[in-house]
């Protein structure tokens, strides 16, 4: 009998495997992530469609791991140090977005007819937006190190840290939820009081076992995981005994391991572990929703998704325009919150467990989930078309205040034969070597640390978004001779490298009569390249194998010189 239940249960996990894998390659061809076709999987394996998922007890255990294992993740990558960098503007803009869309979807749900604990459940769940979604198309749209990525990043976090808060506070409440007022009083307190302690200890840990402990286990890297797994397990299991949750013992167990040197690698070991768990998370999610119900649930969801994906970018907007940011930095960073998080879901999830809300709250959450993070995918990724044409009506959200972007200084009226576009490794390379041959260069970048960076090693370089027509029309295109783009190439599935594209015709427009030189990856974007009249076309990996070989076949000895990494480090010379 154990050995046909086994079997069983080994026929239904490869089924939902392959499910999993099949919707994904869907939501793939569709430019979806992973959260919405995993939903879309338990929905499918559920009782109102396939009925594959049945044994409950074990997918409920593997979603319980997922999340903690998540929560650890995100522990481990809570840097509040880049909220300090980046001054008031991170805090002012999470708190300021958190607190809109909490009190308008409070008023927008209450008018939906749900009842004032439902309604601030959906509210509290409406103002978080998914760091993993949102670090993933920033960084394949290579913007995560742009102003505007790094401002989004910035809020991201504080929205984690409102995160947390909310979850410690559900847990508490939870606690002492059925109990007399004195009673649930002295839970709160116990509870409380257990996680000051624990908090203590990871205090403790941090300062005096964390580094050594993981500089030692580092030295068998499998041994590293395994006991990054175990530890989250074991604090999550603490957590829940004691009565404030896995989650906030899963998250303070990568709080943690956060100062060591090792949480990068880590947390790149552990990301493909988190996917495969937090898949059971939603299947068991997807499966408890009854398609019956959520019927009902299509005319709110609808409502509270048009709220999320427009009140959220233009809250964020308008205040990044009232701090002094430029349009078209509070547009790029306020479309990055237009969707909710699997971290929505989780707390409505555990509001569902502890029951202040039912299963039909789950499940129009869920809805706006789906809705949200499905349509902003398309958004962030056609971030720069959708500017192109909301541009026009944007300029009331900038304000009259000014200087909170970094400013591009007396650089950009100089006379300079080069401007170059991308002061990475391959443009400052271009760069030492045209400012060898003694030609005067104007470096421009979207990355403020870039610019810093350049600036140090003595260019003249300013702050700026290659692909913004206003910011184009202010350079000195006038005196250039030549226009070098060595800006990442971006394909964005129709067409390639559209935006470089567009920084070509728009110089051309402004009447800039010299010649431009860009850099390309593929034949393809070559092509295209050409096609819109660049006068060269750079690959630098095929050009570079060229060189190699005519220093082989010659045997031309190669310049001594000194890579400039980004860190600011000089490598070996080559």
């Amino acid at each position: 009998m154990t050995e046909a239940i086994e079997g069983y249960l080994f026929y239904e996990f490869a089924a939902l495997l392959v499910l999993a894998a099949g919707i994904g390659f869907v939501g793939l061809l569709l430019r979806q992530p992973l959260i919405v076709s995993f939903i879309a999987v338990g929905i499918l394996a559920g009782p109102s469609v396939l009925g594959i998922a049945r044994s409950d007890a074990q997918i409920d255990l593997l979603a319980e791991l997922g999340i903690a294992v998540l929560l650890f993740l995100v522990g481990l990558k809570l840097d509040f140090n880049l909220v300090r960098t980046l001054g008031p503007v991170a805090l002012v803009t999470g708190l300021g977005q958190v607190l809109f869309t909490t009190v308008f979807g409070f008023l927008i749900a209450l008018a939906l007819g749900l009842d004032a604990r439902t309604a601030i459940y959906v509210a509290i769940a409406l103002t978080f937006s998914s760091t993993i979604i949102i670090v993933k198309l920033l960084s394949d749209k290579r913007e995560i190190d742009a102003l505007h990525g790094r401002i989004a990043l910035g809020f991201l976090i504080v929205q984690d840290v409102v995160v947390v808060i909310a979850m410690i506070a559900l847990s508490a409440i939870g606690v002492g939820g059925g109990s007399g007022s004195e009673s649930a009083l002295g839970d709160v307190l116990r509870v409380l009081g257990y996680g000051f302690a624990m908090l203590a200890f990871v205090i403790f840990f941090i300062r005096y076992i964390a580094t050594p402990l993981v500089e030692r286990l580092a030295r068998a890297p499998e041994l590293l995981v395994s006991f990054a797994i175990g530890w989250a397990a074991l604090l999550a299991a603490v957590g829940h005994y004691l009565g404030f949750g896995k989650e906030l013992g899963g998250l303070l167990a990568g709080v943690s391991l956060a100062s060591t040197p090792f949480r990068e690698a880590i947390a790149a070991r552990l990301a493909s572990l988190r996917d495969f768990l937090l898949l059971f998370f939603f299947i068991a999610l997807g499966a408890s929703l009854d398609l019956s119900v959520l019927g009902a649930s299509v005319g709110p969801a609808i409502v509270l998704s048009l709220f999320v994906l427009i009140g959220n970018p233009l809250i964020v907007l308008a205040i990044m325009g009232a701090m002094g940011y430029r349009k078209r930095t509070g547009f790029l960073a306020g479309l990055t919150v237009a969707q909710i998080s699997e971290f929505s879901l989780i707390f409505m999830a555990m509001g569902v467990t502890i029951g202040h809300v039912n299963e039909e709250a789950l499940g129009l959450v869920t809805l706006v989930g789906l809705v949200t993070i499905a349509a902003s995918t398309y958004m962030i990724t056609f971030s720069h078309q959708l500017y192109a044409v909301f541009e026009p009506v944007l300029g009331i959200f900038e304000g009259r205040r000014a200087g909170a972007e970094p400013d591009a200084g007396a650089d950009a009226a100089q006379p300079h034969d080069v401007i170059l576009f991308g002061l990475g490794r391959y443009g400052l390379g271009i760069a030492g070597a045209l400012k060898e041959r003694e030609l005067r260069i104007l470096g421009v970048d979207f990355s403020p640390e870039a610019v810093r960076y350049a600036r140090s090693q003595g260019y003249d370089a300013i702050f700026g978004d290659a692909t913004d027509p206003e910011f184009l029309a202010h350079l000195p295109l006038q005196h250039a001779r030549w226009l070098v783009l060595a800006v990442p190439e971006h394909d964005t599935g129709l067409s390639h490298d559209d935006s470089r594209t567009a920084l070509l015709l728009g110089a051309r427009s402004l009447g800039f009569t010299g010649k431009v030189a860009v850099t390309a990856h593929h034949d393809a974007a070559a092509a295209a390249m050409t096609a819109a009249r660049a006068d060269l076309v750079l690959m630098p990996y095929r050009d570079a194998a060229f060189a190699a070989a005519r220093m082989i076949t010659e045997e031309i000895q190669p310049p001594e010189r000194a890579m400039i990494a980004p860190d600011g480090q000089k490598e070996l010379p080559t």
